[in-house]
């Protein structure tokens, strides 16, 4: 399938890019796209808050009376969660604590199928690398405004970003990212998605890619 490639110098050359269906015709599994953005969402939280447990309290383990006899109820050592000083039942228990995991080859096809529904919906944009800096924002942001961009995720290639980073920093709602760290929650969070030439080849080799 082609894609026309915009230019943000406004020439009037019209130039279109071939993609593999595999990124642009995938069927959309909605409950497969929110599985992946609940483990992105799962690891970039720091579970910072901490309580011991009972068998990290210090201290004796030594049953602290006879088990019959005292007319009381049984019980071990003071490190029970009932006793002051013991451990906290159910309490936080951490950063490593309940960190999904999920399968490479699902984080791949859910970013193909988030890929594919911009597509459908028509907020998949490609423009042109970007060989020399641009300094001003006015400049970019004329060329937003131009294609009735707004809400935009743009994913650049290496050497785009450095030429693009001045002049997009200070525009209200635009991100701008690596296409190596293109990931599902990104896309879907944004309404446009604006990848240049390069960025949309790195990522459909990647997803293409079984050994990646």
């Amino acid at each position: 399938m082609s894609i026309k490639i915009l230019n943000i110098d406004g020439t009037a050359k019209s130039e279109t890019i071939k993609l593999s269906d595999k990124i642009l015709k995938q069927k959309v599994n909605n409950r497969l796209l929110k599985y992946v953005i609940d483990w992105q969402l799962n690891r970039s939280k720091k579970r910072l808050a901490k309580t011991k447990q009972r068998n990290e309290v210090i201290g004796s383990t030594k049953k602290i009376y006879a088990q019959k006899g005292t007319g009381g109820a049984r019980h071990a050592s003071r490190k029970a969660p009932i006793f002051v000083g013991g451990g906290v039942a159910h309490g936080p228990k951490g950063d490593n604590y309940k960190t999904k995991s999920i399968n490479k080859k699902i984080r791949k096809l859910a970013l193909a199928q988030t890929i594919s529904k911009k597509n459908t919906n028509n907020e998949l944009y490609i423009f042109d690398d970007v060989k020399k800096e641009i300094k001003k924002t006015k400049i970019f942001n004329n060329f937003l405004i131009k294609n009735k961009l707004s809400n935009v995720l743009i994913i650049s290639d290496k050497e785009t970003i450095k030429n693009i980073h001045k002049s997009v920093r200070n525009i209200p709602d635009v991100k701008l990212i690596n296409d190596v760290g293109t990931n599902v929650y990104d896309l879907v969070n944004y309404k446009n998605v604006l990848f240049t030439k390069s960025s949309i080849k790195n990522v459909e080799q990647r997803l293409s890619n079984e050994k990646n």
